[in-house]
């Protein structure tokens, strides 16, 4: 019998990749994986993971290769993971695909975060996607893209659980035990009844429904619906669902027509999206994340920093209202607060984005060193650009470029420590199981304002003989 010699190339082919030995981490395996084009195996991946899990490792990824893995795994996961992304991040992942790849995927989502996501893109993108979409799903979302955010229309779902009022029972089951498509976007909705004009008229418990003979007609055993205008605010929404115990509310235009439904579900999410949004706007940090480019990530953050710089400078002109009394000394001490706060400025905004992140479970604590690298980049680009915008201010102040020297450079290097300090400390906490939201802050504050004096201190000490 003659031996048949292996093939080298297919051998090659049929070797274990490296990154899927088992000491490899779910990021080099990840990677591997849209290195080599291979949707199979990222699907293998990621499937299996839970939606946070796998957003964090599609986050770690490089834009481009964000790209890439949007375009090779199914759809359906591909429209779980933008549905599991800050709004901001899901924004920006639909406008890097290719039109219809991009309305594919927005094809899955339901179509209040269709109109979320089309509204925020360019109008070119955006007509782009819709040409690709079907045009009943694109006249909806045309539709709901015209209503306030905060609003029951810029809330509310437009597929509506809708039966028209010659409808019966047993059309009701059928729908469900037929199991339609599309009858998962109505989850949380009880059967509505609608008259010829599309307005809703009533509204059928499960009791009711499952209570009565198949051939009863809807409008038997309806009753009066509770509904709400499309202007009905977020504040007014959460008063009737704070007062009544329904999952959803019907949604009308001026003239009555049943437009969608509001969830219980969405309202809660939108009260909590805008707690979250004011106090990052009292931190001055927005909507960022880390995934985003580098450079806005900086400019974001340095918009609001330069700001401060005004305001402190205003505070320290009080003491110097008295320089005349004081020594070399005490004139370096003029500008010590300036120092600490603007430090702390920059550590709280790395505190925002870490409590961000965490609380959307993109990083971990095992995260700690990747964030710590990530927010050195931003601190040493905003450190060094803050430090030469208050060595300026130093210098013309008081006339001497040796005392701007010292308070640049100080406010420099405190700057880089205060983020490094904001954006990980979290993260430790969160490990050791105490809670950051409640320690960062004081932890931050405390080691900053120390740092920031024995850095300015020191380095006066060192160059008192230009000083005096």
């Amino acid at each position: 019998m003659t031996e048949t010699k292996p093939d080298p190339e297919e051998a090659r082919h049929d070797a274990p990749d490296p990154q899927d030995a088992p000491g490899a981490s779910m990021r080099d395996r990840v990677k591997a994986a849209v290195d080599d084009r291979d949707g199979d195996r990222l699907t293998d991946l990621l499937d299996p993971l839970a939606p946070s899990a796998a957003l964090r490792q599609l986050l770690a990824l490089s834009a481009e290769d964000r790209d890439v893995l949007l375009e090779l795994v199914p759809t359906e996961l591909a429209a779980a993971l933008v549905e599991e992304a800050p709004h901001a991040a899901a924004t920006e992942l639909v406008e890097r695909l290719d039109s219809d790849r991009a309305a594919e995927i927005i094809d899955e989502l339901d179509s209040d975060l269709q109109a979320d996501l089309i509204g925020d893109l360019d109008a070119e993108d955006a007509e782009a996607i819709l040409a690709e979409m079907e045009p009943e799903d694109a006249a909806d979302v045309r539709r709901l893209v015209e209503y306030e955010d905060d609003t029951a229309g810029g809330l509310m779902v437009a597929e509506a659980f809708a039966f028209a009022d010659t409808a019966t029972v047993g059309d009701v089951l059928r729908m469900v035990v037929e199991g339609d498509e599309d009858f998962e976007r109505y989850r949380g909705q009880h059967p509505y009844v609608t008259d010829a004009g599309g307005r809703p008229i009533g509204v059928v418990s499960l009791r009711a429904l499952l209570t009565a003979r198949k051939n009863t007609k809807l409008t038997t055993i309806m009753v009066e619906p509770m509904t709400v205008p499309v202007s009905a605010t977020l504040d007014m929404l959460e008063d009737i669902f704070d007062a009544e115990s329904f999952l959803g509310l019907p949604v009308v235009e001026a003239d009555g027509r049943l437009v969608g439904v509001v969830g219980r579900d969405a309202v809660r999410d939108a009260a909590l999206e805008r707690a979250e949004s004011d106090s990052l706007k009292r931190q001055q940090v927005g909507d960022e994340l880390r995934s985003m480019p580098l450079w806005l990530r900086s400019r974001r953050r340095l918009m609001w920093l330069s700001a401060n710089i005004v305001l402190n400078v205003i505070a320290a002109s009080v003491i110097s209202a008295y320089e005349a009394t004081l020594t070399a000394v005490i004139a370096i001490a003029v500008f010590l607060p300036m120092v600490s706060d603007m430090s702390g400025c920059s550590g709280n905004q790395a505190v925002g984005v870490t409590m961000r992140e965490l609380s959307l479970g993109v990083v971990q604590p095992k995260d700690a060193f990747r964030v710590w690298l990530k927010e050195v980049s931003v601190g040493a680009i905003n450190g060094i650009a803050l430090g030469l915008l208050i060595a300026a201010v130093a210098w013309a102040w008081k006339g001497n470029p040796w005392l701007g020297v010292v308070i640049g450079v100080a406010l420099a290097l405190n700057t880089v420590l205060a983020v490094s300090i904001g954006g990980v400390v979290p993260l430790l906490l969160k490990r050791l199981g105490q809670d950051p939201a409640a320690a960062s802050g004081p932890l931050l504050t405390t080691i900053t304002d120390m740092a920031g004096f024995f850095l300015v201190l020191s380095l006066a000490s060192l160059m008192m003989p230009y000083l005096v």
